[in-house]
């Protein structure tokens, strides 16, 4: 009998593998062809001594004091308008509930769609107690070793300075857009945004202005993060993750610690958290992760391109792998976060109360609702109430990587970053582009900021910094987008 089975086995492995073999040849690469174009000639240095005077003003948004820095934003309006004297001449400027700021630059096509640069004025404060292990004062706008350090360097007043440093230059070239092109520079993108992005969302709105489509921060240039991948590789966010906070209180009989009941407030709270890490909602590769590793799977070398080029039969372990790193997790389902516990205040005192607060950064195709009905069910005990707490929203819809205006954005990329990989990825933090969706056909989040591994954490942490170098290539960017957006004679050449 064995004998018999053994060979139909071999014959179904020997095809299977075949298959396997077959659909990794046959999926080609999705990189578009495109000849590298000569990069636009910058006094760097001079570019990143204005970018470092910018990083000395405190322009930090607090919690509930979203005017705080006032005095710090109108000096960084001054130096904006004091370093880029071509740029003001010829965009149209006003400021939006006073301390953020909207450009115009009127197009040649007036039937044409206006299209959105956008970048934020405001930084996060530093961590108390962390201070001392920056290497230099994170407001001093030092520029050493090649690199513009200080808070914002990175996040994300590069990307604003880089935004006027390029129209400047076109300015003074005589260019015009093609499409009316708006700039927006929100004061309270790390708070929120309620007071900058979304006002002026809601004043172009007002104006009846429909947006061909919005280039924000969010996903960068990294290298040598991504497995298997041994080139630079560029995601473009075509969508953007939801944020919730939920709060649960448990209630109980308050008491001498003497005499504990078999219940208590931080006994049940307990259990409910440590069950919502162990249940958390489902992970899969879908949307936009599928998107993502449908286009880097030609791209990817050795056994890495197998499984990716096969997740039809690989797709649980490929998953399975993907779930044990904090980043590549997020990007397969809805992220439970743990991120406040409150309970008792004194040693020898049970407390009738004890409160959490929950995060959630909800995946595209999830819904707020949907997650507060999965941890009302999983908590499963009536004594912990379940409230939505601050400000929430759904996940933004998905843009298409098929638009002219993403073809537009990566053939920018692979124009002046030759080599780089180009995929559609997913932005798991929020960025002040998603209270644009209303008025944008599609949001794209993109810097073309380079990044390892280890420089991640300088992200709103310590060391925050960007090369003189990189700082051109986001000037370089810029001016290139808009140039080939325009459809100018040098796009063309």
């Amino acid at each position: 009998m064995l004998k018999k089975i053994l060979p139909g086995l071999a014959a179904i492995l020997a095809a299977l593998l075949l298959a396997v073999a077959i659909n990794t040849l046959r999926q080609g690469s999705r990189q578009i062809d495109v000849p590298p174009v000569q990069p636009l000639a910058l006094d760097e240095n001079a570019a990143a001594q204005r970018l470092a005077a910018a990083v000395r003003l405190r322009t930090i948004s607090f919690d509930g004091q979203s005017a705080a820095s006032a005095a710090e934003f109108r000096k960084l309006h001054a130096l904006l308008k004091k370093s880029f004297p071509r740029a003001h001449a010829a965009l149209k400027r006003e400021t939006v509930n006073e301390l953020s700021l909207l450009y115009a630059w009127p197009g040649s096509d007036p039937a044409a769609k206006p299209v959105m640069l956008m970048a934020h004025q405001d930084v996060v404060p530093i961590a108390p107690g962390t201070e001392r292990d920056w290497q230099v004062d994170p407001f001093a706008g030092e520029i050493r070793d090649g690199f513009v350090w200080g808070r914002g360097a990175w996040d994300n007043k590069a990307n604003l300075f880089a935004i006027f440093e390029a129209i400047e230059t076109l300015a003074a070239s005589g260019f015009k857009p093609r499409q009316t092109l708006y700039i927006a520079a929100g004061h309270d993108e790390e708070i929120g945004g309620e007071q900058g992005a979304m006002a002026i969302a809601a004043l172009l709105q007002s104006r009846g202005v429909r947006l061909d489509f919005v280039v924000d921060e969010g996903l960068l240039i990294t290298e040598s993060i991504l497995k298997g991948l041994d080139r630079p590789a560029a995601l473009i966010g075509i969508a953007e993750k939801g944020y919730l906070t939920l709060a649960l209180a448990a209630k109980a009989r308050p008491g001498h610690s003497s005499m504990p009941p078999p219940e208590t407030a931080i006994g049940m709270l307990s259990a409910a958290l440590a069950r919502l890490e162990d249940r958390q909602m489902p992970a899969a590769i879908r949307g936009v992760a599928a998107e993502m590793f449908d286009t880097l799977a030609p791209e990817m070398g050795g056994v890495n391109r197998v499984l990716l080029s096969n997740l039809w039969l690989f797709g649980p372990v490929v998953k399975s792998q993907l779930e044990k790193g904090a980043s590549t997790n997020a990007m397969l389902r809805t992220t439970t976060a743990l991120t406040v516990v409150q309970g008792g205040n004194k040693e020898n005192v049970l407390p009738g109360r004890a409160e959490a607060l929950v995060n959630f950064r909800i995946l595209p195709g999830d819904t707020g609702d949907g997650v507060t009905t999965h941890v009302k069910a999983t908590v499963a005990n009536e004594a912990i109430s379940v409230a939505r707490s601050g400000h929430a929203n759904e996940p933004t819809p998905i843009s298409p990587s098929a638009a002219p205006s993403y073809r537009l954005i990566n053939r920018t990329i692979r124009e002046l970053f030759p080599g780089t990989v180009v995929a559609p990825g997913l932005m798991i933090a929020a960025t002040d582009s998603r209270h644009m969706a209303p008025i944008a056909d599609a949001i794209y989040r993109f810097s073309p900021v380079r990044a390892k591994s280890e420089d991640l954490p300088r992200f709103h942490g310590t060391n925050e910094r960007i090369s003189v170098a990189n700082h051109a290539e986001l000037i370089r960017f810029y001016h290139r987008l808009l140039l080939n957006a325009a459809g100018t004679p040098e796009e063309k050449k």
